[in-house]
């Protein structure tokens, strides 16, 4: 199945939860299948903290690395591309192809950089919504996302509750624990170390990103996607060499060499500033914020859901998506909730897909 980059460019300014408004902006998106005559068969897909809208297939018969969650859009996947149409947006604030922290600002003609506005995820659904006016769908079949693309899909349903029939919510949170919270910020300390930070002014052929810090924030990130059964399958002990213990401050164990391949292969296709302004959103992501609980920011939801959590996710684990569901249910929300028993930690909701084909089949045909 081969793909294509599509943009929207919105026509008027955003209003921010922050108050301020912002506008121009581009949003890339990606479509997948045909949307019906009555146009009732679309299904939004939201991204995670560093994917982007290539959701499935290759851009090019050559083209090795298929799309972030291939193994379930396509026909007669999860995602049933000869069923459904699929949209997947690059989220405002990103740094693949919508705009970001990294985009020239046209009133100056420079990057934004740290003058690029504070971000929320309500804000993201807010632009979301503009790019499905502009492709002329007016109500949703269906939102669904993983961790940061969950917390999109759950305020699809509160912002929009008339536009969206169903939602998929998969490892993810009704509101950042103070652990998650801390999970972030060391990350971003990481990159404020690093000195080509330059107080995110580092853009231009005269400056150098800072690489080192950002590699060091994707290698702490990636622990938490996985878990310590996963990491012991897969690495072990594992010496890289000889097998025996160099003394020294190489990268003598396995696992060491994957985390510093992972940090550094995210230096070639991300942006620290918005590596940055995402996770402050999922910071600020708290759906009962200024509410008496929770359950009161569902009272107006229509929408049915299916929660799906996994047994060794310590990043969003599982007493995260019960306490979602009992808000849900406080309202009389018809909610499926399965807690699917994964060893793969965070990273299940994009691994497990024959789990979830299995679930989301009968889910979306009821929806």
């Amino acid at each position: 199945m081969l793909t294509t980059s599509r943009f929207f460019h919105s026509p008027w300014d955003l209003q921010l939860q922050s108050g301020a408004a912002f506008g121009p902006f581009t949003l890339a998106y990606e479509t997948y299948g045909e949307l019906n005559a009555d146009r009732s068969n679309a299904i939004l897909v939201c991204h995670a903290w560093s994917g982007d809208a290539h959701l499935a297939g290759h851009y090019a018969p050559d083209d090795d690395k298929p799309g972030w969650w291939d193994d379930a859009v396509g026909p007669g996947k999860a995602f049933d591309t000869d069923r459904y149409f699929i949209i997947c947006s690059n989220v405002l604030g990103g740094c693949s192809g919508s705009t970001g922290p990294a985009s020239i600002d046209p009133k100056t003609g420079k990057p934004y950089g740290l003058t690029f506005p504070m971000l929320t995820i309500p804000d993201m659904v807010d632009a979301q919504r503009m790019l499905l006016d502009h492709l002329g769908i007016d109500t949703l079949l269906s939102v669904a996302g993983g961790s940061m693309g969950g917390m999109q899909a759950l305020q699809w349903t509160v912002s929009y509750p008339n536009k969206v029939r169903s939602t998929i919510v998969l490892a993810s949170t009704a509101r950042l624990s103070p652990q998650t919270i801390a999970l972030n910020e060391v990350p971003r300390q990481a990159i404020y170390a690093d000195p080509n930070w330059n107080h995110g002014d580092y853009y231009g052929p005269d400056r150098t990103p800072p690489n080192a810090g950002l590699a060091v924030a994707r290698m702490i990130g990636h622990i938490t996607f996985l878990s310590d059964e996963s990491m012991r399958e897969k690495f072990g002990r594992r010496l890289r060499t000889s097998g025996r213990y160099g003394y020294t401050f190489d990268t003598e164990f396995e696992v060491e060499s994957y985390l510093r391949y992972r940090g550094e292969s995210f230096t070639k296709r991300f942006d620290a500033n918005s590596f940055l302004y995402l996770s402050k959103a999922m910071d600020y992501f708290d759906m009962s914020y200024g509410l008496p609980s929770l359950a009161h920011a569902f009272r107006n939801v229509t929408a049915r859901f299916l929660v799906l959590s996994y047994t060794s996710d310590w990043l969003y684990p599982s007493w995260q998506s019960k306490e979602l569901v009992r808000a849900l249910l406080q309202n009389g929300i018809d909610v499926t909730y399965v807690d699917i028993d994964s060893n793969y930690g965070h990273d299940a909701f994009l691994l497990e897909t024959d789990r979830l084909a299995e679930l989301a089949r009968d889910f979306l045909r009821r929806a």
